[in-house]
C-alpha cells in the first residue's frame, strides 16, 4: 500500500476540483492507502498547508497576469523568470517537507500542471518528482489553453516555462484528464498520452432528505413551502450560463404556465396557488470580487420580475454555524429544491449533473460540448436548453432561441405536475449514473492508476 499525497491550490471547498479531489481520498483509503492533503487554502480540510500554492496570493497573481495576460509588472522577462523560480524554491522546499513529514510515496497533483494559476508551483512539483524520483499520477481537471481562458504566453521565456512545465514530459509522471477533448489537445500539443477518469459520485448512500438540522432552510433563505425552488448549485462565474436559468423562469412566470400550474397538484402533493411564486437560487459563490457578472444577473432578474435568492452566505461545503446563524450543506439544498438548472456553456466535466442526478431531479441543461461528446450518449433523460448560443445582450448575456425556452418550460411543467412521468426521468437517470460514474466504477480506475504509477519507480 502507498502513502498518498493529494495535492492543490487549494481543498476543503464546494468547487468541483476540491469535490473530486476528496472522492479521490475517500477511494484510495477504501483501497488500503493512507492518504494526505497538501494546498496553500485548506479551507474545511485536515492537510499540510504550503502557504505559496495558494493561486490568489497577490504575488502568484502577479505572475500569472504578467505571464498570460501582459508583461507589465517587470522590466524584463528574465526578471519575471527570476520571481517564478524564487518562488519555486520556497514550495519546493514545503512539498519536501510534507514528503518527509508523511513518507508520501505517492504524489497526485491536481491542476498544478495544466491550467497555469501557479506557474512556480508547477516548476516546484516538477523538480521535486525528478529528484526524488517519487511515481505520480497528475490529474488535469483543466488547461490553460482551453478557449474559455485565453492564456497565452505574453513572452519567450513563458513559452518555454509554458511548455516545459504545462504539464512536464518525465517517464515518472501517469497523466489522467476528465474527457476525451482534452485528452485529444494533450496529445496533439504535447505527444501526451493520458487516462480518461470522468468525474464520478456516491449514489449508494442515503438520500438527501429533510431532516431535524435543515427543516427551516426554505424559511431562512426567504422562500415558503408551496414556492417552486429552481436551484442552481454552481459558482455563479460567467460560463456557467446563469442567464439562461433566468430566462426560464421568466417563461415560467408567464400567466399561461402559472394557471396550468394551479390547477393541479405538484408531483408531492402540494398546492401551488396565486400566492405561491417560482424561486430561482443561486447556492453558489462568486470568485470575481467585483461582482460584475452577479450583477448583471440580478438586473436581468429585476427587469424580467422573478424572484432570485442568492444564499451564499447560508451554504458551505458542511453544515455548521458562523456568526450565530445556521450554515447548510450543499446537499441541503438539494433535499428542498424541486428542479435543478445546469445550463453551463462549457464544463470540464461536469460535478452539479452528478449531484442533481444523485438527489433525483429533474435537470434543465444547455447542452455543453463535453455533455455532448462522453455523456450524451449514455442515454440520460434531461431537459435540454439546447446547445447553440443564438447571441448575446446588451450586458454580454448569452440567449438560446425563444423556442427552445418555451420547449423548455414545458418540459418542466410536466416533471412538476406529472408524479409518474418525473419518477420514470430520475430513476433511469440514477441508475445510468451507478452504472458510468459511481465511486465503484473509481476504484477500479484507480487501482489501476496506482499499480501503473508504481510500477514506473
Amino acid at each position: 500500500m502507498s502513502t498518498v499525497g493529494i495535492c492543490h491550490y487549494k481543498v476543503g471547498d464546494t468547487d468541483g476540483v476540491s469535490l473530486e479531489m476528496e472522492k479521490w481520498k475517500l477511494v484510495l483509503e477504501r483501497l488500503g492507502h493512507t492518504v494526505h492533503f497538501c494546498a496553500g487554502d485548506l479551507g474545511r480540510a485536515d492537510g499540510f498547508l504550503i502557504e505559496e500554492l495558494y493561486h490568489h496570493r497577490e504575488d502568484v497573481e502577479r505572475i500569472t497576469r504578467n505571464a498570460f495576460r501582459g508583461l507589465s509588472d517587470y522590466e524584463t522577462e528574465v526578471a519575471l523568470e527570476e520571481e517564478i523560480l524564487q518562488l519555486a524554491g520556497r514550495i519546493e522546499q514545503g512539498l519536501r517537507t510534507f514528503i518527509d513529514l508523511f513518507s508520501i510515496d505517492l504524489l497526485i497533483p491536481n491542476n498544478i500542471w495544466s491550467i497555469g494559476f501557479n506557474l512556480p508551483a508547477a516548476v516546484a512539483f516538477t523538480h521535486v518528482v525528478r529528484n526524488l524520483g517519487i511515481p505520480t499520477v497528475a490529474h488535469h481537471h483543466d488547461f490553460h489553453w482551453e478557449p474559455i481562458r485565453r492564456m497565452v504566453p505574453t513572452c519567450e521565456v513563458m513559452e518555454r516555462i509554458s511548455r516545459d512545465y504545462l504539464p512536464p514530459q518525465d517517464p515518472l509522471i501517469t497523466h489522467v484528464v476528465i474527457n476525451s477533448f482534452a485528452q485529444r489537445e494533450l496529445l496533439k500539443r504535447r505527444g501526451t498520452t493520458a487516462t480518461i477518469v470522468p468525474n464520478v459520485f456516491d449514489f449508494s448512500g442515503p438520500p438527501w432528505e429533510i431532516d431535524d438540522y435543515n427543516r427551516g432552510f426554505r424559511g431562512a433563505i426567504g422562500v415558503n413551502e408551496n414556492d417552486i425552488l429552481v436551484l442552481q448549485a454552481t459558482r455563479i462565474v460567467e460560463r456557467k450560463g446563469i442567464e439562461l436559468a433566468v430566462d426560464l423562469v421568466t417563461e415560467l412566470n408567464k400567466s399561461s404556465y402559472l394557471e396550468r400550474l394551479r390547477k393541479t397538484e405538484l408531483y408531492d402533493g402540494r398546492r401551488f396557488t396565486k400566492d405561491d411564486r417560482i424561486v430561482l437560487v443561486l447556492a453558489g459563490y462568486s470568485e470575481d470580487p467585483t461582482e460584475d457578472y452577479l450583477n448583471r444577473l440580478r438586473r436581468k432578474a429585476e427587469r424580467a420580475g422573478i424572484e432570485v435568492r442568492i444564499i451564499t452566505d447560508y451554504v458551505r461545503a458542511q453544515r455548521g454555524e458562523i456568526d450565530g446563524r445556521r450554515i447548510y450543506s450543499l446537499w441541503d439544498c438539494y433535499a428542498f429544491a424541486d428542479l435543478v438548472t445546469y445550463p453551463s456553456l462549457y464544463e470540464g466535466w461536469g460535478n452539479q449533473f452528478l449531484e442533481a442526478i444523485r438527489a433525483r431531479l429533474p435537470i434543465v441543461l444547455f447542452e455543453y460540448p463535453i455533455y455532448r461528446a462522453d455523456i450524451k450518449e449514455k442515454g440520460f433523460d434531461v431537459i435540454s436548453l439546447g446547445g447553440e448560443v443564438k447571441g448575446r445582450d446588451d450586458s454580454g448575456l448569452v440567449s438560446v432561441d425563444e423556442e427552445t425556452i418555451r420547449h423548455a418550460a414545458e418540459s418542466v411543467l410536466r416533471v412538476l405536475t406529472d408524479r409518474s412521468s418525473r419518477k420514470t426521468m430520475v430513476e433511469r437517470n440514477f441508475d445510468l449514473a451507478r452504472e458510468f460514474y459511481s465511486l465503484e466504477y473509481l476504484e477500479k480506475r484507480l487501482n489501476e492508476l496506482v499499480e501503473r504509477a508504481r510500477a514506473r519507480n
